[in-house]
């Protein structure tokens, strides 16, 4: 049993609100346990600048911040330079959303999804994918009602959850406690129908077995199915 009383291959307790705020199309406040993302989808009807004049296509972004206070204790904004960290999250975001699209079906449109995290305790940036998913979801149900996208993008939903092992134990959708004492931790992205955007698993003492690796990924995948489930 662990700390908050789930099993090992529970998830914690997930919650999507749609709409949360109302000017961007799409909008999601995201709750994994103690996590909590607002995540939006805001629409620009042109292409990146860096996009060749010839390339027809569309294109999907995202941004990531932690707010001030969403840590125990402050962390500063990042107003003019990123760090690290979040400049690898923002691509992990966008590139597991653009995994679900087909961008060739949003000609010269560009969305942008940004995850904003006002409370942080584990899985920030899977818990992100999980929320950028349905806000752009919802930003394309609107541009076709409008008339401004003729064709739905979207090939299949995406979900994402971190497992690790934590006192030799596999376990799913880590809390920060978990997270901050896990000897393998991972951070999987699938979509719907199991093929893989990302799987991240990183040793952080001694090496783990393969076997302990088809483990992680056949428990993280059974917890994402489950995510998919509550779209």
């Amino acid at each position: 049993m662990r700390i908050d009383g789930r099993e090992n291959n529970q998830l914690r307790t997930i919650k999507f609100t749609h709409n949360f705020t109302k000017h961007a199309l799409g909008s999601v406040l995201v709750e994994f346990g103690d996590t909590k993302v607002i995540v939006t989808a805001s629409v620009d009807l042109k292409k990146p600048k860096w996009m060749a004049e010839d390339d027809e296509r569309g294109w999907v972004t995202a941004e990531y911040s932690l707010l001030p206070s969403s840590t125990n204790t402050r962390c500063r904004r990042e107003r003019e330079k990123v760090s690290g960290r979040t400049h690898e999250i923002q691509r992990l975001i966008g590139r597991s959303l653009r995994a679900c699209v087909d961008l060739t079906k949003m000609p010269k449109m560009t969305i942008t999804i940004d995850a904003d995290v006002i409370q942080a305790d584990g899985g920030t940036r899977t818990a992100s994918i999980c929320g950028g998913y349905l806000a752009l979801k919802d930003a394309v149900d609107k541009l076709l009602a409008s008339g401004d996208l003729t064709e739905n993008p979207i090939i299949e939903p995406v979900g994402a959850v971190s497992i690790g092992i934590v006192d030799d134990e596999i376990k799913l959708d880590l809390n920060y406690e978990e997270d901050s004492h896990a000897r393998v931790d991972s951070n999987v992205v699938l979509t719907k129908s199991g093929k893989i955007v990302d799987f991240q698993t990183t040793s952080e003492g001694a090496p783990y077995e393969y076997n302990t690796m088809l483990e992680l990924f056949c428990i993280a995948k059974s917890g994402i199915d489950k995510i998919i489930e509550m779209y």
